[in-house]
């Protein structure tokens, strides 16, 4: 809780818990632009409120009553710092409070609640429903900004430690050198689709590619341009294959590509694609332009059957060693069985 301590001659608060307000209240070019919602069911006050929060540089979305602010609150976008009056038509402020506490969301809501109540028992059932701090009417615009900055710090914090966790699980779920999905997250995939389309009764398509002579290519040119070949051959794949499509690096210079829905022929369509794109145009390797080939092998699981994945990626692996063995670049399916 932040305390005011000492106010100036014009009677603007000017000390909060023994620190200077410039201090404690974070520069304006901090502030925004973070979305704030107000919901006061007076105009007065409501407006009162938007324009020094517009003045800090704050967005503003405002409602009259806890109803609406309730509705605004249950967005994907809601706003992640909420200004609630205590008394309210529809919803009180605390009412909405333990509401927004309920939810199961991702990002934390820092709420203020504004009140004209000074009996300690009602404060203390307003936090208990979830406030973060509240404001006794009426209050010095200075004083609100005051109690808006640990608001604005908790928003902020919990945004770098959201970037953070995300970054993490690009880490552990990411191929470092494709960027394409790495052999343990693409297996899961493959788990998931493969109870889906039980589930759907709908065909799964699995296509498993190899570039050809890769280990020819890494002896001539070296491993830095080997490297950039499996990038290259990474985002070409990228651009054969639908969005709701996956595919992996399996491993060396294997990729793994899960096709829902597509059926046989449909699968090895897709490879097709694929290959075409790899051998279209010469791969840049310095400066020279090297032609690469590949190989592919599909499998399709029918669709309402279930199998394990090891076994669509052996099918597959058999699938892709004909290729091989009848003179690379081609494609050759193996049917389920």
């Amino acid at each position: 809780m932040l305390v005011p301590e000492s106010v100036d001659n014009e009677g603007v608060l000017t000390a909060v818990n023994g620190h200077s307000i410039a201090d404690v209240v974070p520069p304006a070019d901090m502030i925004g632009p973070v979305p704030v919602l107000i919901a006061d069911d007076s105009p007065v006050s409501r407006r009162i409120v938007e324009a020094s929060l517009r003045k800090w540089g704050f967005q503003v979305i405002s409602v009259s009553n806890g109803t609406e602010a309730w509705v605004v609150l249950q967005r994907e976008d809601a706003p992640r710092i909420a200004i609630l009056d205590w008394m309210m038509p529809g919803l009180s402020g605390p009412e909405v409070c333990a509401l927004v506490r309920q939810q199961r969301k991702r990002y934390y809501t820092y709420i203020l609640l504004l009140t004209s109540r000074h009996e300690k028992e009602d404060l203390i059932a307003g936090m208990q429903a979830g406030a973060d701090d509240y404001l006794i009417k009426p209050f010095d615009s200075n004083e609100l900004r005051v109690r808006l900055g640990p608001g604005q710090r908790i928003v902020e914090l919990q945004a770098q430690l959201l970037e953070a966790q995300e970054q993490l699980r690009e880490q552990a779920t990411r191929d470092a050198l494709t960027r394409l999905w790495n052999r343990h997250a693409i297996f899961d995939i493959l788990l998931r689709e493969i109870s889906r389309a039980r589930r759907d009764q709908s065909p799964l398509g699995v296509v498993l590619g190899d570039v050809d002579k890769f280990k020819s290519i890494n002896d001539s040119y070296g491993h830095p341009a080997g490297d950039a070949v499996l990038r290259e051959v990474a985002v070409r794949i990228s651009a054969s294959i639908r969005a709701y499509d996956s595919a992996g690096r399996y491993g060396g210079e294997e990729f793994l590509v899960i096709l829902p829905k597509c059926d046989s022929d449909q699968t090895v369509m897709t490879a097709e694609r694929i290959r075409d794109a790899i051998q279209a145009a010469p791969f840049d390797i310095g400066n020279r332009g090297l032609a690469v080939t590949s190989s592919f092998g599909t499998t399709t699981l029918p669709g309402g059957e279930t199998c394990t994945p090891e076994k669509l990626i052996r099918l597959a692996d058999e699938a892709l060693y004909r290729a091989k063995d009848a003179g690379r670049n081609r494609t050759e399916r193996n049917p389920y069985s």
